[in-house]
């Protein structure tokens, strides 16, 4: 069984680097038609949506209700004239799309509440999505009243080549993001801050980091590996902590650029490696610590990597790479949620299977409550699942 999962990892590994290049790497070109001259430019989609094939004028004369039209029969709009108008329209369709009725007001079960949560947010994606604005080649704004976006959309794209046009809705993500790297976000177990880059996952949620500031670490632990380290928070919290050297891997270019400076940052950069690597580095270590995505399931773009973990495929690789990559008396953490448990998408039994499958045993369990406001609105249609949710961090040994 060991062997057959050892297989389904290599696998995995094959697939993790067919997604890794889609991520952020989309180089379409689309096409419209303006004042009856044929147009294109670059296409810019980090949710991998394939360029329009219909495409429209606005500009400030276009009223809301005839927006709403040409978008709800897949229209997209590209936006030629103010900037501050097209923000307000894009805020009044989106409270339009939120007013929609679901497909279905009673689902059974969680797991049924969960797949139409999906479904609505995919609709919702797909519709605020048709709403376009131009970039020039220097990531300016030809628009009225366009705010400066470049060192944003440098940070995110890259070195700009062409122009080229992007849905509205992603441009305000990256201009977030950018706010977010700017001020950063504060982590009392590390005393200090963590600055996500866009693409990357944020650690919002403090209570799995908690975890890993509170757990006993092994005997003698003096190399430790952090597994899809992502803005780099845990390997950057375990050097707090006092382990003299880590190994930090990912595969995604964003996550490894983000590790790195925030390490940098935190004057941390002489204890810690950072490595592409396909989940484990070279050899073994006192403690291997991962905190996968905690949702099976299929990511509808590839920001969605960082939740999403299709068939448990990392969870799974992980699993089964661990006991090779301990050193005797070494622990393997393992931080996930049990909300995949609570919206019947994986069993309590499933986990503990593939733990054992795996050549493992647990010798620890520490769990927390989540506090973030989800677990608390009683208006959000998964509200159980989340207010019965509990993250562990999971120790594992070698059987």
């Amino acid at each position: 069984m060991i062997a057959a999962l050892r297989e389904k990892w290599h696998k995995t590994r094959l697939i993790g680097r067919l997604s890794n290049r889609w991520m952020g790497k989309m180089n379409q070109r689309i096409e419209w038609l303006e004042a009856g001259l044929r147009q294109s430019a670059d296409w810019r989609s980090e949710a991998g949506v394939a360029p329009h094939q219909t495409i429209v004028i606005g500009n400030d004369r276009l009223g809301v209700d005839a927006a709403w039209r040409l978008i709800e029969a897949g229209t997209a709009i590209l936006w030629r004239g103010d900037w501050q108008n097209a923000r307000r329209l894009l805020l009044t369709l989106t409270t339009r799309v939120d007013r929609l009725p679901c497909p279905d007001k009673r689902p059974a079960g969680a797991a049924a509440s969960f797949a139409q949560q999906r479904r609505v947010q995919a609709r919702r994606a797909s519709l605020l999505g048709l709403l376009l604005v131009p970039l020039a080649a220097d990531y300016s704004i030809p628009l009225r009243r366009a705010q400066d976006v470049k060192q944003a959309c440098s940070e995110a794209y890259g070195a700009g080549m062409a122009d080229s046009l992007v849905s509205l809705r992603e441009l305000l993500a990256v201009i977030s993001a950018h706010e977010w790297r700017k001020k950063g976000i504060p982590v009392p177990a590390l005393e200090g801050r963590i600055y996500p880059h866009f693409g990357v996952f944020s650690p919002l949620r403090g209570d799995y980091v908690d975890l890993v500031a509170a757990a006993p670490l092994p005997a003698d632990c003096t190399l430790a590996f952090d597994i899809g380290t992502g803005s780099g928070i845990l390997a950057a919290l375990l050097a707090h902590r006092g382990i003299p050297a880590l190994v930090a891997t990912d595969q995604d270019e964003r996550a490894l650029r983000c590790a790195g400076e925030n390490l940098q940052k935190a004057a941390l950069t002489a204890n810690i490696r950072i490595l592409k690597a396909d989940l484990f580095p070279p050899g073994r270590a006192s403690l291997v610590v991962c905190n996968p995505p905690w949702l099976p399931g299929q990511p509808s773009s590839p920001l969605e990597y960082a939740v999403y973990d299709p068939d448990s495929r990392m969870l799974r690789g992980f699993l089964a790479g661990l006991a090779a990559h301990l050193t005797a008396g070494g622990e393997g953490w393992l931080i996930l949620s049990d909300l995949a448990e609570h919206l019947g998408l994986r069993t309590r039994t499933a986990l503990l299977t593939m733990i054992k499958e795996s050549g493992l045993v647990v010798v620890g369990r520490i769990d927390t409550r989540p506090t973030h406001p989800k677990a608390k609105n009683a208006g959000d249609p998964l509200h159980a699942a989340r207010a019965a949710e509990i993250t562990s961090l999971w120790r594992l040994a070698a059987a």
